[in-house]
């Protein structure tokens, strides 16, 4: 087990955890951004599976929120605003007339602090924050830590902890785009996903939640028994056309079975396994990156990542029925998702 430490641009510092099979996992401390993961596919050979920048620079912006931090609320708000306890809280539109991942000086685009741990079978790195009242608009100053760890079971650990003196929306999660073919050499299109879930969130035009809850029977969002991705790269369903053909929704959980999600990439024979005690995940297939950025293998393309959101839902702010992402003063918000890297002969 090991861990490294490098200097980037005098600015940032990237950690780098490994384990005894070569596993790997670089981690920022701008934005807990996760740059590279580096597994093995059935012959050996170690690859980077998440999307990530050539040039570290292009993480100061990061539009796409490319292994990234996400709080204090990921998804959208519906017209950056939301009532709580009787008051009404007016956060940045950074997203047409709505609030997205935090705002435009969400949690993706601090500098945490962090502390590298080591133990027998793990390491990894322990990232804190204090969100101070009235930041972005919400309300309560907030103790975050997430910690990171990697375990000689080639599993990435991802918890989350947050305390707050004041009730206050928080879902955390993190935004890195999983691509199991290895270097990025093919888009996600054949990726086979599996997904415990037998109903999703419709959204209108804006990728709002409609306050609608769909059952995924005999569309291209039933992926209980497992599909490729590509059956929802078309406009064939609507709600694949709203998201411009692809996935952008919001996924519950039905809790039966051991994994939440499970991808798969045939020719590589990368498997990776998604656990988490969250209610649900939002799948979002990289349906509005260009072709415009350089990134550490390639150049950017549409479907070119898989990002799976596991978090709560931000349309409970303004619809019944949804898991909550309301916090109470006083609580400990705690949840963790395992992602667990094989393969398959």
């Amino acid at each position: 087990m090991n861990i490294d430490k490098r200097d980037i641009n005098g600015k940032w510092n990237e950690y780098t955890l490994t384990n005894q099979h070569g596993m790997s996992v670089s981690v920022l401390d701008f934005g807990g951004i996760i740059t590279k993961i580096m597994v093995p596919d059935r012959n050996g050979n170690i690859e980077n599976v998440v999307v990530g920048y050539k040039d570290y620079s292009e993480y100061q912006q990061n539009p796409n929120y490319f292994g990234a931090i996400i709080g204090r609320v990921a998804g959208r708000i519906q017209g950056a605003a939301f009532e709580l306890n009787g008051e009404t809280y007016h956060l940045a539109a950074n997203n047409g007339e709505n609030h997205l991942h935090g705002g435009p000086e969400g949690f993706h685009q601090i500098i945490w602090q962090v502390t590298p741990f080591e133990k027998d079978a793990e390491v990894g790195l322990e990232l804190k924050h204090t969100s101070v009242d009235g930041e972005a608009g919400y309300p309560g100053n907030v103790d975050i830590t997430v910690t990171y760890t990697l375990t000689n079971d080639n599993q990435l650990v991802l918890a989350y902890e947050a305390k707050s003196d004041q009730t206050t929306p928080i879902t955390l999660t993190n935004h890195a785009y999983f691509n199991l073919s290895g270097d990025l050499k093919h888009t996600i299109k054949d990726h086979y996903v599996t997904l415990n879930s037998s109903k999703f969130v419709e959204l209108d035009e804006e990728l709002i939640p409609t306050g609608k809850i769909l059952n995924v029977e005999g569309t291209s969002f039933d992926f209980r028994g497992g599909r490729v991705l590509g059956d929802g790269f078309n406009d064939h369903f609507e709600q694949n056309k709203i998201a411009d053909s692809g996935y952008d929704h919001y996924f519950i959980f039905d809790q039966t079975n051991e994994y939440s999600a499970t991808v798969l990439d045939p020719e590589s024979g990368r498997v990776m396994t998604v656990t988490t005690n969250e209610p649900g995940m939002v799948m979002y297939t990289s349906n509005s990156l260009g072709e415009e950025l350089e990134l550490a293998e390639r150049s950017s393309c549409k479907y070119l990542g898989v990002c799976l959101e596991t978090q709560a839902s931000p349309a409970s702010l303004h619809h019944q029925g949804f898991p909550s992402v309301v916090l109470k003063a006083g609580e400990t918000y705690q949840k963790e998702t395992v992602f667990s890297f094989m393969v398959e002969d």
